[in-house]
């Protein structure tokens, strides 16, 4: 007598489905596999994907005659060929692709990313997700309880055996076990491999990472007098004969956090007061020595220059939000006030057309850098903000953005890529990346950004720290908007010329801002540092590119810090309104 199927067969066998499954389950798959496909995801002919599974990725793909079993987990991008089989309780997740006729065991884990865990002052949760993604090749069988981690490739025609924990790649026909998993033998020759080990690959950045724990070292142990000498006792100097400036403090204490303290002069209190009394009714910070801005309708006297309550601040001031903010925020203080550029919903449009995108991005990315910070220290602190305008900043800069080159703004003959990628550095830093939001085109955003790389912006002759830090920022926000693994030795021979640049170049004193001429500090700050002249915001901008560059080679827990204040790589809760 034969077996009679149960109502779950069809899920949790779906191998049975054509013979089991009742007229009822049929028209139920196939309306399932209608939704997936109108999500926009690319299922085949003769697909089962059981009702009792989750499937909630970005994109999927799924090949003929495929199953997905009850309780299978699957998220992010992953794409696996015709006639494989996730059986129940597997997970497969992040970036993920997998060839034709491959069997994946019941409760196996297939971990497309992981989390970042450098940080030991933040909680792991906070930290950020990297995925380098797994490639598994055609005819593979995955036994059950099996783990492949990020960054494997498994060849075609390989087993894993059942518990095994795949930390590095499988060779094709290989039949590996274990945890960590080893290949045993191959299946074409029944041969044994020489060594029970897989060879390690020569790391490339071995060397690097050894200068970088010096490098690490060296500058928390340089910071406490580098910060010292910047001061006259109650005010900061970008560097010797630099006037004081609110920047040059706010750099002093983001320097002295990543030290593990405060500048020395003050107390904690007393750099808090003196910040915080910095900011005025509007809660916008001039410049030392400069007319403070009030309201229009203010009746402190015409030596005051009034501005509408709810403006978008030009630079020093509007760059004052984000360095005065954070410095606040690093001394377990918040802005008295918070500057009102809250627009309402229907003007942010026509605010954000207006900015000069053709012939100032860097200066429209800059405003939108204030704007969004500003709204972040609002949400932080329950200040309300018009309604709808967060949503309509984002709503235009995502409808704006060149879908070709994944940037604002617009190249200029003679400079090239240099104005829109430095804009889009500082519009993304202020909104998507501060807010942990990937937004996509991370491919065409990588293209342009080495583009903009290779004209020569990174040679030593002419380098600034704005330059390299807005190009390795880019790059590592790229990645976790769809670049991850894409154009891979190009993005780390980037990194590792910027890094290695920080490296020759440091020295007890810190580190200049640009290797020539005069200039003005980017900001809009009178500061005027001579050639090659170490200086806070110099030593500051570096330290921050230097992580950066290390990161992108996967390096950068050796440095045992990481940026904080405005260039912390950590994303703050979103605001809302």
């Amino acid at each position: 007598m034969g077996r009679v199927p149960g109502p779950l067969t069809p899920d949790f066998s779906p191998w049975t489905f054509d013979d089991s499954a009742s007229p009822e389950q049929r028209e139920a798959n196939d309306e399932r596999v209608a939704a997936l496909r109108a999500d926009g995801h690319a299922v085949g002919e003769g697909c089962v994907v059981s009702a009792l599974a989750e499937v909630d990725a970005d994109t999927f793909a799924l090949g003929d005659r495929s199953y997905v079993a009850a309780h299978a987990h699957v998220t992010d991008d992953v794409e696996i060929g015709a006639d494989c089989s996730v059986n129940v309780a597997a997970a497969v997740r992040g970036r993920v692709t997998i060839g034709d006729g491959v069997r994946i065991g019941s409760r196996t884990s297939i971990l497309g990313f992981d989390h970042a865990f450098d940080r030991v002052d933040v909680p792991v949760h906070r930290q950020g997700l990297t995925s380098r993604g797994i490639t598994i090749g055609d005819d593979v069988w995955i036994g059950a309880h099996v783990v492949v981690l990020d960054g494997v490739t498994v060849g075609s025609h390989a087993v894993i055996g059942a518990g095994a924990v795949v930390t590095r790649d499988v060779p094709a026909y290989a039949v590996a076990v274990g945890n960590p998993a080893r290949v045993v033998r191959d299946r074409r020759t029944g041969e044994r491999p020489a060594s029970r080990e897989v060879p390690r690959r020569p790391d490339p950045d071995a060397d690097r990472a050894r200068r970088l724990e010096r490098f690490a070292a060296d500058v928390v142990a340089a910071i406490p007098g580098l910060v010292e000498r910047a001061s006259d006792g109650e005010r900061y100097r970008d560097a010797p004969g630099a006037p004081p400036t609110v920047r040059a403090h706010c750099d002093a204490v983001e320097l002295a956090a990543l030290a593990g303290g405060v500048p020395a002069c003050l107390s904690r209190d007393e750099h808090v007061a003196r910040l915080a009394g910095l900011v005025g009714p509007t809660g916008l910070a001039p410049e030392l020595g400069a007319a403070p801005a009030e309201p229009v309708g203010a009746t402190s006297g015409d030596a005051r220059r009034p501005v509408p309550d709810d403006a978008w601040p030009a630079d020093p001031e509007g760059y004052h939000v984000l360095c005065v903010g954070y410095a606040l925020d690093l001394l377990g203080a918040a802005l008295p006030a918070v500057p009102g550029v809250g627009a309402a919903a229907g003007e942010v449009a026509a605010r954000l057309a207006a900015l000069p995108w053709r012939t100032n991005a860097w200066g429209a990315g800059a405003t939108v850098d204030t704007v969004g910070t500003a709204l972040t220290w609002a949400r932080e602190a329950a200040t309300p903000v018009p309604e709808g305008a967060r949503e309509a900043l984002v709503g235009w800069l995502v409808e704006h953005r060149d879908p070709v080159t994944g940037l604002w703004g617009a190249p200029h003959a003679g400079d090239g890529w240099r104005e829109p990628v430095n804009g889009t550095y500082r519009l993304v830093r202020g909104t998507f990346a501060q807010w942990g939001t990937p937004l996509g085109l991370g491919r065409e955003l990588t293209d342009t950004v080495l583009r903009h790389a290779a004209s020569g912006v990174l040679d030593d002759a002419r380098v600034t720290a704005c330059d390299a830090l807005d190009v390795v920022h880019l790059l590592r926000w790229a990645r976790r908007c769809g670049a991850e693994g894409y154009r891979t030795d190009d993005v780390t021979d980037v990194a590792r010329t910027v890094l290695d640049g920080v490296l020759d170049r440091w020295t007890p004193d810190g580190l200049a801002f640009a290797p020539a001429g005069p200039r003005t500090s980017p900001g809009g700050t009178a500061s005027r540092v001579p050639e090659g002249v170490p200086s806070l915001q110099g030593t500051e901008m570096w330290l921050a590119t230097a992580w950066y560059a290390a990161d992108l080679l996967g390096r950068a827990g050796a440095l045992g810090w990481t940026p904080r204040g405005i260039h912390a790589p950590d994303p703050r809760p979103a605001p809302v309104g």
